[in-house]
């Protein structure tokens, strides 16, 4: 759906700034010749009311004018630097819940056109921790938010509800890195309920970036459905060149990395930095309002995403 309003956001914007252009050089001009020319037809000078609707554009014209810079404002905005998205599900709970509006940084990840999504300016890339938005590599018309846990050329293992990172060799280091364990701290046992049973929360560092976590202690990892790499264990992931792993922070209820595979780089749209509004839509099944219709306001949850 979002391709698809990218794609009629272009097209609009580029007729409206067609018929903007028309009317600037050459409508408008010749609509004050007609007004120069009626006037040396009569004796006496035109009334104000007759000047205006002879230099008065067409409807088509006088809305294309209107409303141009506006479309063209919106298009730069959501294309280049931010664009809204609503969370749909809790598999980033509790970093994100359902019913959250985000705001994503698209400038951060580079510049890339709004319909083909070529990138034609490097800015930055992703770093370990980042909540990143991207076009699901199964099906590139759904966007997906998880947390980037590998980067390039990292070997990932999760055992026993832990991760062990072990970064990219660099040509540069003298002796390459070995498997470090993510630290991950408990918290508390929470509200939120998985299969009628209440997850744990715990907080998790990687590098300066500290994020909370929720882990379902009775479920065992379905490693056997986990994405199957050649040369590695069932629990361990390789992420490939320009390639990144993700995971959702709801760990034991997130359809993730350890799934499907790889985001490829040309598939992210950019990095949630904040929610802006948070909607509560917990109504009964026996509610006559329909689902989409908010309950509460969540002010609380307004501001930055760690």
């Amino acid at each position: 759906m979002a391709v698809y309003f990218s794609i009629f956001l272009v097209i609009v914007t580029v007729i409206t700034g067609i018929v903007w252009l028309a009317d600037k050089f050459y409508l408008a001009p010749q609509r004050q010749l007609k007004v120069v020319d009626a006037q040396t037809q009569c004796a006496t000078p035109l009334s104000d009311e007759v000047t205006a609707k002879l230099a008065e554009p067409s409807a088509l014209v006088d809305t294309s004018v209107q409303i141009f810079p506006v479309i063209a404002f919106v298009l730069i905005l959501r294309s280049f630097i931010y664009e809204p998205f609503q969370i749909p599900s809790g598999s980033m709970m509790p970093t994100l819940l359902d019913g959250d509006f985000i705001l994503v940084n698209k400038f951060n990840y580079g510049l890339r056109d709004p319909v083909v999504r070529n990138k034609f300016i490097e800015i930055g890339l992703p770093e370990r921790g980042d909540v990143v938005v991207f076009k699901y590599p199964r099906e590139p018309q759904i966007d997906y938010i998880k947390r980037v846990v590998g980067l390039p050329g990292d070997r990932v293992i999760y055992k026993n509800k832990i991760l062990y990172i072990k970064p990219a060799c660099i040509a540069s280091d003298e002796k390459c890195p070995g498997f470090e364990q993510i630290k991950q701290t408990f918290n508390n046992k929470t509200d939120y309920i998985d299969e009628g049973m209440p997850l744990t929360r715990y907080t998790s560092t990687m590098g300066e970036k500290t994020h909370d976590l929720l882990v379902n202690d009775q479920i065992s990892p379905r490693t056997q459905h986990y994405f199957k790499q050649a040369g590695t264990q069932d629990n361990e992931f390789v992420v490939p060149k320009g390639q990144y792993f993700v995971m959702g922070d709801n760990r034991d209820n997130s359809l993730d990395g350890r799934f499907w595979g790889f985001v490829p780089e040309e598939n992210l749209v950019g990095e949630a930095v904040a929610i802006w509004m948070s909607f509560d839509f917990e109504r009964t099944s026996d509610s006559l309002l329909p689902r989409w219709i908010p309950t509460g306001v969540r002010l609380s949850r307004i501001g930055g995403i760690e």
